[in-house]
């Protein structure tokens, strides 16, 4: 299997989990506040729908269909703030059934235009290959799930769930953006690699960067995943960082495009 269908197959997993734990809730349960602030569940949902939606769009782009793409664009320059919300509050404007069967369709679709796309999507940043858009799209399925699944369990509503391996991908997401991270502090991005060891839900050890390095990041890949989402407070996390520049990224890690959020308070 190829790099892109296991990230499909990854995304896919992620999804039919989500979408399990809305499909029963009642128009009440739909309403239920996240930890995003004024975003409910059904924004949440609206909003991955929205992203699937663009992210085909922009597989649309990189075959020569750019028209539609074009127009995202010019409202993302219009309205640089507050497009992505608009979209989708719009959207979570909808029935329970009749998002979750867009969501579905986005979903179908956004696998299929990666797997033929060709060449590198344009995005809201740099350009990415089918493989990191697929990579992007796991990430944001997962941390928005989380939201969803933690405002479900504090209103008695379903429980968080147990994490996987599949969080490997936003762990590696989480890496590859760390220059990115130092960039949108306005902080010069460290020349050396970092030595990253973190611990799977399975108990494995995922390594990167070389073993000689002098800046380490190491603990529990659940911690790291949460935390380059935003979805955990550093002070609520197990993660050790030994080094100055490491301790640093540790404060200001984020495996999303834009600029940095406010994250979470401490418990």
């Amino acid at each position: 299997m190829s790099m892109l269908e296991d990230l499909l197959r990854d995304l896919a997993a992620e999804g039919d989990r989500l979408r399990a734990a809305v499909a029963g809730l009642d128009d009440a349960g739909w309403h239920t506040p996240t930890p995003a602030e004024g975003w409910d569940v059904a924004t949440q949902v609206a909003h991955l729908t929205w992203t699937d939606e663009v992210a085909v769009l922009a597989a649309r782009a990189a075959r020569g269909d750019k028209q539609e793409w074009d127009e995202v664009v010019l409202a993302a320059i219009e309205d640089p703030d507050g497009f992505v919300d608009k979209g989708a509050t719009a959207v979570a404007a909808a029935l329970p059934e009749d998002l979750l069967a867009r969501w579905d369709a986005a979903r179908t679709a956004l696998a299929g235009a990666l797997r033929g796309a060709d060449g590198k999507l344009p995005w809201f940043g740099p350009p990415m290959s089918p493989a990191s858009m697929a990579t992007a799209r796991f990430m944001e399925t997962w941390a928005h799930a989380l939201d969803v699944y933690e405002a479900l369990a504090d209103a008695g509503l379903g429980s968080v769930p147990e994490p996987t391996d599949r969080i490997r991908n936003v762990c590696h997401l989480g890496i590859r953006t760390r220059d990115w991270a130092f960039r949108t502090h306005g902080l010069t991005a460290p020349a050396q690699e970092f030595r990253v060891d973190l611990v799977a839900p399975s108990g494995d050890v995922w390594s990167w960067g070389p073993e000689s390095a002098a800046q380490t990041v190491s603990g529990p890949a659940y911690d790291f995943a949460r935390l380059v989402t935003q979805r955990i407070h550093r002070d609520d996390t197990e993660l050790v960082a030994a080094g100055d520049e490491a301790d640093r990224w540790l404060d200001i890690a984020q495996a999303f495009a834009g600029p940095a959020g406010a994250g979470r308070e401490r418990r």
